[in-house]
């Protein structure tokens, strides 16, 4: 009798709704299955996550291990005995895991923020046409927190300075900041004041910030650090080097390079892009490069050159965080989130798929193969092993030649586009662009701009509070949800929501960056004032390295009066609902340190509950924040108005009171 066949089992595909709660990435899975090509959330269905590594008590330092230590049992009571094979306890080996992602984090915010000041420095410098100064008000800013003088005496008179020589020297003083043999971090000083002298009793202020991220990896060596509390200290000091630190200090030679923004109005999901344009996706992190591009795809020559080949014209759009920095500066509309690279593809309209670094799947690379679709890698640590994918090593002494080159051969690509482009028809408008500064003239104006106004409405109960919700987007979710649905109950609950990254883009896509989204969402309270102040309920400040935006803005508030002397006294939250980045944990970690409470879906370090109970309570008495972990996404918002609420009561604001006209004398006593 002859042998049966084997009969090969049909491949999982993911539900397209129980995938996303954005239609038209529902539209393209679909057509991804149409078409055979698998994608991220195929592969999320068919991989499933160890049980262990989720709660952090994986240890695989050596080549001994893995040393796997599972929960005990249920019911066992007593000490916990578990140990790795050099007796690793599941304490040490959960913090140690943790702080290795805070240094993943770290390294990656830090590393982009000295890719900036390199190209800050040839800049000041004057080594390259192609980047200027556009900021020099937030130049000299910056000079003066760096400690460069910004005047100069003369014959007994005090002069400005040269404008050429602050820049040059500022530039220099920012770089050093990674490697500097002594002292401290120097931008951690724009920390309220209280904060600045906790973190020095505690002993966490970063000495530089490639030091932090060194030492973590010495003292997670085998056999280095064995306490689980002496590594959240040096994963502290760690933290607070990117947050206050590298991520800061990209931020603002960002915006003097580049422009700090301002408000304005563009457009957010694949709907952006246009079947009779050449379509360049820019994807990744670092603006250096996109900065370029925007400007040759908008120059009368390559434009002309287009037309030339067919096409109507170059949409620019944009994929991850270098999505939002295109879309401050410049409003260059929203593609997708990290969990929509692959899609965009699948539409079949992208002519070029241009990344940097950071969050990009090497499996687009495959899923471009089915496609006319040129990828395009750009940085020299960021390249892919398959054949289809082109690199164009950016260098900021060129950067003009390189981005026409990349634009053309776009636009020469247009033509090899086939029949099969089917771009969904889901957009949405949004208005973006807020920082420090745009927020300080919306509550006040150009003549008195001041946060006095927040304050104000915070303490008369019409806003109830502030939270950050910020991070990625993860296959393990679905796709948007836990996003929208914190940010709806919470806005629903009179707190205002500042807002970068991924979840800035799922804000956007769901009409929610607009200010008529306050009428439809906002409580009464918080939907009044956005009303008379003209914003939305839910600011977009950037780009996750922008995360120190939301540390400054928090700053202003200490300093405008009348809800504490410290971040840690604000009825302020934290969250990272669909966060799947170590950066993510970095950031989680700076704000923690930085005394706000942060709440994530899911924490790295269940399998240890002593350490998790550290990080996630006695934290609080250390810091004044702490962690939290809470994966249903209303019960998640209400954790975070709890401890609104708490904050309140104790700066006694916890009843709402009716707003009074306030004179000088009043407001002096406030």
């Amino acid at each position: 009798m002859a042998e049966e066949k084997k009969k090969v089992k049909a491949p999982k595909l993911a539900d397209p709704v129980a995938s996303s709660i954005d239609v038209a990435s529902q539209e393209m899975i679909a057509r991804s299955h149409e078409l055979g090509i698998e994608t991220i959330f195929d592969r999320a269905l068919t991989m499933k996550q160890c049980a262990i590594g989720v709660q952090g008590t994986c240890c695989k330092n050596c080549s001994m291990g893995p040393c796997r230590l599972p929960l005990p049992k249920a019911g066992i009571e007593g000490e916990d005995t578990r140990k790795g094979l050099c007796g690793a306890t599941a304490n040490t080996i959960a913090a140690r895991n943790f702080i290795r992602m805070i240094a993943g984090g770290a390294a990656a915010h830090s590393d982009h923020g000295r890719c900036v000041a390199e190209i800050f420095l040839s800049a000041a410098r004057k080594e390259t046409e192609a980047y200027k100064i556009k900021d020099f008000d937030k130049l000299i800013e910056v000079a003066k927190y760096l400690g460069v003088a910004t005047t100069v005496e003369v014959d007994g008179e005090e002069l400005d300075r040269d404008i050429d020589e602050i820049a040059v020297e500022t530039a220099e003083v920012a770089l050093g900041e990674w490697g500097k043999a002594e002292g401290e971090v120097l931008s951690v000083k724009k920390a309220p004041k209280a904060r600045y002298e906790l973190w020095k009793k505690m002993g966490v202020i970063p000495r530089n910030i490639d030091r932090e991220i060194v030492e973590i990896m010495h003292r997670t060596h085998m056999g280095v650090d064995q306490d689980y509390k002496n590594l959240m200290k040096q994963g502290t000091r760690a933290a607070l080097a990117d947050g206050w630190g590298g991520s800061m200090l990209a931020t603002d030679m960002q915006d003097i390079l580049f422009g700090t923004p301002y408000p304005l109005q563009s457009e957010a999901n694949l709907g952006v892009m246009k079947a009779d344009h050449v379509n360049i996706v820019i994807h990744g992190h670092e603006p250096v490069l996109s900065e370029m591009i925007i400007a040759v795809a908008q120059s009368q020559e390559m434009i002309d050159y287009a037309k030339k080949k067919g096409a109507a014209g170059i949409q620019l759009s944009g994929i991850c965080c270098t999505a939002n920095e295109m879309l401050q500066r410049h409003g260059v509309p929203l593609c997708g989130t990290f969990l929509q690279q692959e899609l965009a593809i699948i539409t079949g309209a992208v002519d070029a798929m241009v990344v940097d670094i950071q969050c990009i799947m090497q499996n687009i690379a495959n899923v471009a193969k089915c496609f006319h679709t040129h990828l395009i890698t750009t940085h020299p640590i960021a390249k892919m092993e398959q054949e289809n994918v082109i690199h164009i090593e950016f260098d900021e002494h060129h950067a003009i030649e390189d981005a026409k080159r990349i634009v053309k051969m776009a636009i020469d690509n247009f033509q090899n586009r086939g029949a099969e482009v089917m771009i969904p028809q889901h957009k949405a408008p949004l208005v973006a662009g807020f920082g420090v500064e745009s927020t300080e003239y919306h509550l006040g104006g150009s003549f008195r701009g001041t946060y006095y106004t927040l304050n104000d409405n915070i303490i008369n109960g019409r806003i109830r509070g502030i939270a950050g919700v910020v991070g990625c987007n993860n296959a393990r979710t679905r796709h948007n949800q836990d996003h929208i649905a914190i940010c709806k109950e919470l806005i629903k609950n009179d707190v205002i929501v500042l807002t970068t990254g991924c979840t800035a883009i799922a804000c956007a896509m769901e009409g929610l960056l607009m200010p008529e989204a306050a009428a439809t969402h906002a409580g009464a309270g918080l939907a009044e004032v956005c009303e008379t102040v003209g914003i939305p309920p839910i600011l977009h400040l950037g780009s996750c390295v922008d995360n120190s935006r939301i540390l400054l803005a928090a700053t202003e508030v200490v300093k405008a009066g009348g809800l504490g002397n410290d971040i840690s006294d604000l009825p302020v939250a934290g969250s990272a609902p669909e966060w799947m980045s170590e950066k993510a944990i970095s950031i989680g970690h700076y704000f923690v340190a930085s005394g706000v409470y942060t709440i994530f879906s899911n924490l790295p370090t269940t399998g240890a509950p002593v350490f998790n109970d550290y990080i996630c309570k006695e934290f609080e008495e250390l810091y004044g924040g702490m962690w939290g972990a809470e994966q249903d996404p209303i019960k998640h918002a209400h954790l975070m108005i709890a401890h609104i609420d708490k904050k309140r009561k104790a700066l006694g604001i916890d009843k709402a009171r009716d707003r009074v006209m306030m004179d000088f004398a009043s407001r002096q006593a406030l």
